[in-house]
């Protein structure tokens, strides 16, 4: 098996949860966020962390992807539902909420948050949505939402209670689906013109308590770099559901992953036992590169226009 070294951050930044890397290919700028601190980081790769920029948002903000349509902005999953937000200012604007009025009604809005979604190769954004573990305790409640082309949300999958990472074989034919409470990365059959889901089996389990798949993404071989949380270490599965590379990072709780070019980025949270783990803490939170020699799949960009408002007017 092959074994990287991670010994220091590229970002020293100690975020409380910095989550969901994205590479901004034409700009070769990396994007994340930190979901505690409702702060979106941009960091030019070709000047390097000097270059780092924060925008601070008036709500959390999850998951992130790029519009077809636009450079200047980005399509996220957030504190309250589906949104756009600018790149260069704190303006961002809800598009969907993720819950009926009813719920709404009965405090939903405010117990509960996005965790994490993708692009699928239609250019619809999906997000999933989970309780708020700055508000309460984590609960059977999450939803995966898809958001259709026609801006129709739909509940793809109810009672769970992390949901996590997901991407789309090379063939299209597959969903693979993190369920961070079940310690499971799972497959389903996808028919993309529909966005249906089916046929729900394991793909790669996690045996260890205390840990769990987290984020992940596809290199270009169709491998699945997936973020372990509570591991230290970020681990390369191959399409048959075998572990065939780890990156090891100094701090235990990774949480997502992207490429850029054939660098990998790693997010990681704040180390929640810091007296049980004393050697995480120092690097916690921190965003991590590790030069892997193979180059990652181009995330998906979301292929709205009608539903999409301009920023900036």
């Amino acid at each position: 098996m092959q074994t990287f070294e991670v010994s220091e951050p590229y970002i020293d930044i100690n975020c409380g949860l910095s989550e969901s890397p994205f590479w901004e290919e034409k700009a070769n700028i990396l994007r994340f966020v930190d979901i505690v601190d409702k702060a979106v980081y941009r960091v030019d790769l070709d000047k390097g962390p000097s270059s780092l920029r924060k925008t601070v948002y008036e709500s959390s903000i999850s998951i992130t992807a790029d519009l077809a349509s636009s450079e200047d902005s980005f399509i996220f999953g957030g504190k309250y539902g589906i949104g756009v937000a600018s790149k260069d200012s704190s303006e961002m604007k809800y598009i969907k909420p993720f819950w009926s009025e009813e719920e709404i009604r009965d405090g939903k809005d405010r117990r509960m948050r996005a965790n994490d979604g993708a692009v699928d190769s239609k250019g619809r954004f999906w997000s999933s949505a989970q309780c708020d573990p700055e508000v309460t305790k984590f609960a059977p409640e999450a939803v995966l939402f898809r958001l259709d082309l026609d801006g129709g949300i739909h509940r793809v999958l109810t009672g769970l209670t992390i949901p996590n990472g997901m991407s789309w074989s090379q063939d299209d034919k597959t969903l693979y689906f993190t369920d961070t409470s079940d310690g499971v990365i799972y497959a389903y059959d996808f028919e993309a013109e529909s966005g249906d889901i089916s046929n729900k089996r394991v793909f790669f389990r996690v045996e260890e308590e205390g840990r769990g798949p987290d984020g992940h993404v596809q290199d270009e071989h169709g491998n699945l770099w997936v973020a372990i949380w509570g591991s230290w270490k970020v681990v390369r599965i191959s399409p048959e559901g075998q572990v065939t590379a780890e990156i090891r990072v100094p701090t235990r709780c990774p949480t997502a992953v992207a490429f850029a070019g054939e660098d990998v980025y790693i997010t990681s949270e704040a180390e929640q036992e810091p007296e049980k783990y004393p050697d995480s803490v120092r690097f916690q939170g921190c965003v991590f590169k590790c030069h892997v020699g193979v180059k990652g799949r181009l995330a998906n960009k979301a292929a709205y226009e009608s539903i999409v408002p301009v920023l900036g007017v």
